[in-house]
């Protein structure tokens, strides 16, 4: 696709930004050597811009490695082997690497991200489809991802973690902002949260869950350890701990909020080793069923 100053002007760039393409590219010129020749001068920002006016194409970039200051391609990136980018990565479509990724800045995928080894940015993570990577996820700052995220060991997120679809960790999540997944949350280890965590399906994880705020689930909640959380703890059904359930003073815990009261005894039980402070609706197991 090639790109004119008319097709450029009529996206209303910044002054100096059009200045720098009448310098450049006064006749046009191909789409992606537009993009490259900004990220070699350091517009990195002007290459972003330019990619979110004028769209995905279908091209595919593949190599057996990238190692690259930055990089903003309009296609498809498949890399067969590691992905090394000091700042910035941007890909208009999918991002596929064979082994582990490692960006500085951000790494922003407008479909899936799919990585066969470790996955780590220091700045932020945006993908529009699904992320997957078969070892571990490190997030500097917020994630967010369009469909399914999955990881094959732990997931680290500095920032918020908002997931349009499932949330699948093997081992420990910790999330320094708010979570929210659009359906159920699974982790196999500790669930830790520093903000409110929300699914909108099950939560079920097999350590224990830490929220420094109101932890709810549109179905049960089910953990191996202590479910604890500063703020409330509200389930659509049940609650099962391994240890003890602890919501924040002044807060009640609250299960089954999506289902009638006749049917607390099977879809509303609230289990763990002593009956919690604060218990608001459910049926208390050890109560011998009787509604709390």
């Amino acid at each position: 696709m090639d790109i004119t100053h008319n097709s450029v002007r009529a996206k209303r760039p910044c002054a100096e930004g059009f200045r720098w393409f009448l310098r450049n590219y006064r006749e046009g010129g191909d789409y992606q050597g537009l993009l490259d020749a900004l990220v070699a001068d350091g517009r990195l920002d002007d290459a972003v811009w330019l990619l979110g006016q004028f769209g995905p194409t279908d091209a595919v970039l593949a190599v057996d490695s990238l190692d690259v200051d930055a990089l903003v391609f309009a296609g498809t990136l498949v890399v067969r082997g590691n992905i090394d980018v000091a700042g910035t990565l941007r890909a208009g479509r999918a991002v596929r690497a064979g082994g582990s990724v490692r960006v500085g800045r951000a790494l922003v995928s407008g479909d899936a991200l799919r990585v066969g080894g470790n996955l780590r940015c220091d700045g932020r993570i945006e993908a529009a489809g699904g992320i997957r990577a078969e070892w571990g996820i490190e997030s500097g700052e917020a994630l967010a991802c369009g469909d399914d995220l999955r990881a094959g060991w732990g997931l680290r997120c500095g920032g918020a973690l908002c997931v349009a679809g499932n949330v699948t960790v093997a081992g420990d999540l910790a999330v320094s902002g708010p979570l929210a997944a659009g359906k159920s949350l699974h982790a196999g280890g500790d669930l830790d949260g520093a903000d409110g965590i929300r699914a909108a399906c099950g939560i079920d994880v097999g350590g224990a869950i830490d929220c420094a705020g109101h932890l709810e689930a549109g179905w049960g909640i089910r953990a191996g350890g202590t479910i604890r959380a500063e703020g409330a703890i509200r389930a659509g059904e049940s609650i099962r701990a391994g240890d003890e359930i602890r919501a924040g003073a002044g807060y009640g815990v609250f299960a089954g909020l999506n289902v009638r009261t006749d049917a607390w005894e099977s879809s509303a039980r609230v289990h763990a080793r002593r009956r919690p402070q604060g218990l608001m609706s459910g049926c208390w197991e050890e109560a011998a069923g009787q509604p709390a």
